[in-house]
């Protein structure tokens, strides 16, 4: 007869729990596998796989109740982490989305919208159309199994209960935000002033000739050209994203360095 005792539980019991709430966390703030369309099932199934073969290589864990105040702050500390690194992964995928906004605006799609269950709000069809893009280019650069390795070693670089909180690593990744405004402009550019400069020369013959009627003319001129600006800049988005992950990647490796202290 095979009898366990309490102390074998609780091992049992906070091997399971705590590393499947920061892998939960992870899964619920990440642009793939948080993604609408992936059943909660499957993320819950995929979280707990995930926490039962981490279990056996986790650094020594804290002798706190799970039912304690102590143990309710090691579920919130895992939370954020693995918040953070899916917010992280989140900013990246922002960029294209900000550049893709910008660009149909541009040229003149600010009307072509729909609604995207995932983010509860309408959004342009140029931009989905790049957000889908990059998610099918993070998984041909195999990026999810870097950024699931990378949460994978957070568990000893960050063990659980064994850290504090430093502000500064929120604080960059506060800052990190930054990156959706910065790097998408720059995506867009090209695109951008391109299409400036024809609205400038539509407005100055505008006036040269007011009997030309600029918006019968114009925005066919944009759209077209906007489009072949678009499949050109297609042929060099493949090497923009995967410099866009990398450094996404070496900015999560540092955030996670950063971000805790030994207690």
């Amino acid at each position: 007869m095979i009898e366990v005792s309490s102390d074998q539980l609780q091992l049992w019991v906070v091997s399971f729990l705590w590393p499947f709430c920061r892998i939960g966390a992870f899964l619920m703030a990440s642009p793939l596998l948080g993604h609408s369309s992936i059943p909660v099932r499957v993320k819950v199934c995929l979280a707990a796989m995930l926490s039962i073969l981490l279990a056996p290589n986790l650094p020594p864990l804290p002798q706190v109740p799970v039912f304690s105040w102590a143990g309710l702050g090691i579920i919130v500390e895992q939370f954020l982490i693995g918040m953070a690194i899916g917010m992280t992964m989140r900013v990246v995928f922002g960029v294209v989305e900000f550049a893709g906004e910008i660009i149909g605006l541009q040229m003149g799609l600010g009307f072509a919208t729909f609604y995207a269950p995932d983010t509860a709000s309408n959004t342009m069809v140029l931009s989905r159309l790049l957000y889908m893009l990059t998610l099918l280019m993070f998984l041909a650069f195999d990026a999810h199994l870097l950024v699931l390795e990378l949460l994978a070693g957070t568990f000893t670089s960050l063990p659980i209960g064994g850290v504090r909180f430093d502000p500064a690593a929120w604080q960059m990744l506060a800052r990190y935000g930054s990156t959706i405004f910065l790097t998408g402009l720059l995506l867009a550019l090209p695109l951008v002033a391109s299409l400036l400069i024809i609205n400038l020369a539509m407005g100055i013959l505008n006036r040269a000739a007011p009997q030309l009627t600029v918006f019968s003319v114009g925005f066919p001129l944009t759209l077209t050209i906007g489009l072949v600006l678009l499949m050109e800049l297609m042929t060099d988005l493949g090497r923009f994203l995967e410099g866009l992950f990398r450094d996404g990647l070496q900015f999560l490796e540092q955030l996670v360095a950063s971000m805790g202290l030994p207690g």
